[in-house]
């Protein structure tokens, strides 16, 4: 595990689209691993087909990244009180072997309601700070804010306008910010405004003369089809799909385009925390511990993946050629991945190198 905080991506919807795979593959190219991606159920969990929608982005990622052998499991934690517990060790153990972590659509109220003060969410923000990336899309989004929309409650019940307590995941860096996804959304056409995620810009406007005076505070709405990443460890941001973000903090407003990089100082005075502050010391110790034996039996079990065998291929016709810088230059990227080449009467070989990251 590392000492820098892995990568958050945020999706405005979209997140099984075609045109998702551009952003993905971006995401997937700066991994040093082959992606191991957990899903976790948490925010359709009151579904009574939440595996079915977790499973789609899996058959996604297998289908349209196959390129990077994505290995993908499914994360049942549901509903808390019950044998698919968010707090359940069992339910939570695949997390622990995985270097990237996927949420996405659901409720954004229940999300909360079930990952607030959990193990889950402890574990998952103690994987992040060590390194692990995470995506949210959709419902997500809108939980992993200081004050979220509680979009079902609004638009299809009928409640009165009001903010519900998110998770508030940028809050250990020292940032105030309200997320909102489906920015632009149009299926309301030219009879209801459906734009800020369903609620329409006036109800929208209302709800932001409702929260508590915050001069920190920045509100971030995520175009459709759109993702934002986040880089803590480097302090930038940078805006990749079909639209664009949105900015505000106070009366002012910027906006971003796709392809668009920007400084994280626009979000307010970011910080890096401790490795472990905010997070309960034992669950803390217990992540360690269980990210290190996942790695150990890895090792134990690890055989070449496609894309290794392809570069070891590679560098033998290399090798045929005299093209030795090419050849050491393989070996490197090999050596990279957590491999040895072993070269043997019987040809080329690989050995997984001890200690190496895979």
């Amino acid at each position: 595990m590392t000492n820098r905080p892995g990568l958050i991506t945020l999706f405005g919807s979209g997140e099984t689209a075609p045109g998702a795979q551009k952003i993905y593959h971006a995401l997937f190219s700066q991994m040093r691993e082959a992606p191991r991606v957990a899903i976790l159920e948490t925010p359709a969990g009151f579904e009574p087909n939440s595996d079915y929608v977790a499973g789609q982005v899996a058959a996604y990622l297998q289908k349209r990244l196959q390129n990077f052998h994505p290995q993908t499991t499914v994360v049942p934690a549901r509903k808390r009180g019950t044998e698919f517990s968010p707090d359940a060790p069992a339910i939570i153990t695949p997390l622990y072997a995985a270097n990237v972590i996927f949420m996405g659509p659901g409720s954004p109220t229940y999300a909360v309601r079930q990952l607030a003060d959990s193990l889950a969410w402890h574990t998952l923000r103690a994987l992040h700070r060590a390194g692990a990336a995470l995506i949210f899309s959709s419902a997500m989004v809108l939980a992993a804010s200081r004050h979220t929309l509680p979009i079902y409650e609004i638009y299809k019940v009928g409640e009165e306008l009001h903010w519900k307590a998110g998770l508030d995941l940028f809050g250990d860096f020292g940032l105030s910010l309200i997320f909102v996804s489906h920015w632009n959304n149009g299926d309301g056409g030219e009879v209801l405004d459906t734009s800020r995620c369903y609620l329409g810009r006036r109800r929208f406007e209302q709800l932001l003369a409702m929260l508590p005076a915050d001069p920190a505070r920045r509100v971030i709405g995520i175009d459709e089809n759109t993702a934002l990443t986040l880089d803590l460890a480097n302090g930038q941001g940078v805006v990749r799909g079909a639209g664009s973000i949105t900015i505000m903090h106070g009366e002012a407003t910027q906006r971003f385009a796709a392809g668009a990089h920007f400084d994280l100082a626009i979000l307010g005075s970011y910080r890096l925390p401790e490795a472990q502050a905010g997070i309960p010391g034992d669950i803390w110790r217990a992540t360690l511990e269980n990210v290190a034996t996942a790695r150990q039996a890895r090792h134990e079990r690890r055989v070449p993946d496609d894309h290794a065998l392809a570069l070891l291929q590679q560098r033998t016709a290399a090798q045929a050629h005299k093209a030795w810088a090419e050849a050491d230059r393989l070996r490197a990227q090999l050596e990279e991945l957590g491999w040895r080449v072993l070269d043997t009467p019987d040809g080329s070989q690989l050995e997984a190198i001890e200690g190496k990251p895979d």
